[in-house]
Order: structure tokens, then C-alpha cells, then sequence
């Protein structure tokens, strides 16, 4: 009776030798964890800025995705729509022109680089023998206006305006009025405007240069009665 009793427990010992150790949960996890944090297996992982593309063109798509729910027609109707957008965008930029300029700090002749009047005549000449034709217009206009202020017919101001310095120049030299408001307006197109300028208009105003430097001031009346 008792020496079956011992077969017996042995037998039981014996098959739960067979029967697989249940491991507790959280240990596990933890090895499972501590297995997967090997380098071994993040080789072939994308790097920070990839996985920063992949969420952005996915937010993109999804963004796609409901503006073309919500459009008429769905996707194709989204299209319709953008090249409406675009070519209604085109069609005004087309009437309008190029923005223009708004008054302000913005519109002053002078860089903050102070040159004399033979350094803005040299690098006007430079760019002009270079076919740059909007640089030498503007580098001209700034020459004239230094050459006006090295006579003393206008007093160095910073910010002044290409449109300033040609009416106030006019003053003391009309006969040359017109042909510094068209170099002023010239340089105002080319440097706000978007328009593109040609040898022509640089002839203009090398032209317009060298005359100013022959034509004397007109001297107010006041200078007129004084003595000489």
C-alpha cells in the first residue's frame, strides 16, 4: 500500500518534469524589452529626420484627405478648385503688375556704405561694361545725387528719396528739372518697380551726369541783388 504510494508520487513527479513554467508577466515584459533595446535590431531604423518627413507627409495626406471629403467632387473636385485659385492668383498679378513700393525707410537712395561720386560713376561704368543694366542705372542716379551734394546744391540727408533729390535739385538747376525727375523715375522702376532697364536708359542718365556737371546753379533773387 505505501510502496504504491511512492510509485505513485513518483510518477506525478516524473510527468510534471513535462509541464512548462509559467513565467510571471512583468518579468517578461521587462526581458522581452531589454531584448528588443539591442542595437541589433534598430540597424535598418530611420533616423530622426526621416521619421520628422514621414509625420509631416502623413499629416499632409491626411490634411488632402479631408479637404477633399469636404470639397464637391471629391478629390478631382479639390483640383478643379486649387487651379481656380491659381489662375484667378495669376490673372491679378498679371492686371496689377509687380506691389509697389510703400514709402518709407525702404526707398532711401544710399546704402548705409557712404561713397564719393567717382566711386558710384566706377562702379556704374563696371556693372554697365557687364551688361548689368539696372545695377548701372542705379549706381548713375546715386552718382548724380553725390555729385550734387559734393557742390553743395543739396546737404547730405540720410533717407532721402530718388524723387526728393530730383525736386530739389530742379530748384537750383531748372533747365536740368525734367530730365532729373525722368532719372529719378527711372531708378524708382528699376529699383521698386520690377521693370528691367536697357543700355538706352543708362545713356540717359551718364548723359544727364555729365551735363549737370556743366550747368551752373540758378542763384536766388536774394543772391541776385547782393553784391559781388
Amino acid at each position: 500500500m505505501f510502496t504504491g504510494g511512492v510509485t505513485t508520487a513518483r510518477l506525478a513527479l516524473r510527468a510534471s518534469d513535462d509541464v512548462p513554467v509559467d513565467t510571471p508577466r512583468v518579468p517578461a515584459r521587462e526581458a522581452a524589452e531589454r531584448e528588443l533595446s539591442k542595437p541589433m535590431y534598430h540597424e535598418n531604423d530611420p533616423n530622426l529626420l526621416q521619421r520628422a518627413l514621414d509625420r509631416f507627409w502623413d499629416w499632409v495626406g491626411d490634411l488632402f484627405d479631408s479637404a477633399s471629403g469636404a470639397a464637391p467632387g471629391g478629390p478631382l473636385g479639390l483640383v478643379v478648385v486649387l487651379l481656380l485659385v491659381i489662375g484667378l492668383i495669376a490673372a491679378l498679378w498679371w492686371r496689377l503688375g509687380t506691389p509697389q513700393r510703400s514709402a518709407g525707410a525702404a526707398d532711401s537712395l544710399f546704402d548705409d556704405s557712404p561713397r564719393s561720386a567717382s566711386e558710384h560713376r566706377a562702379a556704374a561704368e563696371a556693372h554697365a561694361a557687364a551688361g548689368r543694366w539696372n545695377q548701372a542705372v542705379q549706381e548713375r542716379m546715386r552718382a548724380i545725387v553725390r555729385s550734387l551734394e559734393e557742390r553743395a546744391l543739396l546737404d547730405p540727408r540720410p533717407g532721402r528719396t530718388a524723387d526728393e533729390a530730383a525736386a530739389e535739385a530742379g530748384r537750383s538747376l531748372p533747365s536740368r528739372a525734367d530730365g532729373l525727375r525722368a532719372a529719378a523715375r527711372e531708378f524708382d522702376d528699376v529699383t521698386y518697380g520690377g521693370r528691367t532697364a536697357d543700355e538706352q536708359a543708362y545713356g540717359r542718365l551718364r548723359d544727364l551726369d555729365l551735363e549737370l556737371e556743366r550747368t551752373k546753379p540758378q542763384l536766388t533773387g536774394a543772391a541776385q541783388g547782393a553784391p559781388a
